[in-house]
């Protein structure tokens, strides 16, 4: 039985790999992880062990494909289901101009027929998968909430989808950068609410500048779960006490020193695989672990050291934990 999706870590672009995931893992058993975006073509045409590896603890887990071309997402979906990936999520929410030129992410709610015929491909290729959704409460300067509620309503009809997760902001298709997209367009929760009031039988899943614990269960009264991105990245030990909070878990919250001990075990691992993994890889998704700690800056500092990363040495994770217990003293 697979835990419900009461909170979950957005997908993030060069961010949710396989090396954050496996950290974020060891902090919370129960919250779903996502994959960052990836391009259906480049699963069926590169190495899918390049996109779909991933390790044994990481689930419940959910692959985030892009793409417009349903036998491309078909064929992606396929695949994803030999490895083990519990969900697979369609991106009709991701602005930028790379994505739009492929005619994929955002522009897509313009699309709705098409988007259909995706994810019924989808589910149609991987049956034991969930087929989920990841949108965007509209497009550009559109202010109404009745196109939003047209586009899930028609999905709601037309397809086996169950589980909407939307970003609570408008996509503007022209004009604003990716990194603006996430910012600028002003956040209206309220169209989320209404979503979940308006379909109850639907998971609707809310996204968008979501930083505390006491917002995540603030959203809870109105809808099925919260997704945190860019918080749980630069502060992961939020999550430590998502399984008790949410989750009802009473497996004590995991310790930086047994957390940075896994950490270590890991790299050792991974740096000896000989796959071209190196400490770096691993260490850039540490950095915001120490998050408000006396010792932050010492931790930080030397896991971004180039001189201390080049030996790729998995032991700099101890002695920079060393080091942070001494500046805590």
């Amino acid at each position: 039985m697979l835990p419900k999706r009461t909170l979950s870590i957005a997908p993030m672009l060069d961010w949710t790999d396989r090396h954050y995931r496996y950290m974020a893992r060891q902090i919370t058993k129960n919250t779903w992880l996502y994959t960052e975006m990836i391009n259906a073509r480049a699963i069926i045409h590169g190495d899918p062990n390049r996109f779909l590896l991933k390790n044994e603890c990481e689930n419940p887990i959910a692959l985030q494909l892009g793409g417009s071309d349903s036998a491309d997402l078909a064929k992606a979906a396929a695949k994803a289901a030999q490895y083990g990936y519990d969900e697979i999520n369609l991106n009709c929410g991701c602005p930028s101009p790379r994505v739009q030129k492929g005619a994929f992410g955002a522009c897509l709610m313009n699309e709705v027929n098409l988007v259909s015929g995706c994810l019924n491909a989808m589910q149609d290729a991987a049956p034991n998968c969930d087929i989920t959704i990841k949108h965007r409460i509209g497009l550009d300067k559109q202010t109404e909430y009745q196109p939003l509620a047209d586009f899930v309503g028609e999905l709601a009809r037309s397809t086996n989808c169950r589980t909407f997760i939307v970003h609570a902001r408008n996509a503007w298709l022209d004009g604003l950068s990716p990194k603006e997209n996430r910012d600028v367009p002003p956040l209206r929760y309220d169209y989320v609410y209404q979503l979940k009031q308006e379909f109850v039988d639907l998971e609707i899943i809310i996204n968008g500048g979501i930083t505390t614990n006491e917002q995540i269960h603030q959203h809870l009264q109105y809808v099925d779960g919260v997704m945190v991105g860019r918080e749980a990245y630069h502060n992961p030990m939020l999550m430590k006490s998502w399984d008790a909070q949410f989750y009802g878990d009473t497996t004590p919250e995991i310790t930086y020193d047994e957390l940075i001990n896994r950490l270590y075990d890991y790299a050792k691992i991974q740096l000896a695989a000989n796959r071209g993994t190196i400490l770096r890889h691993m260490a850039r998704h540490y950095l915001g672990l120490m998050h408000g700690l006396h010792g932050a800056r010492t931790w930080r500092r030397m896991l971004s050291d180039a001189d201390l990363l080049k030996s790729n040495r998995a032991e700099l994770l101890l002695e920079a934990l060393a080091m942070v217990r001494e500046d805590s003293h």
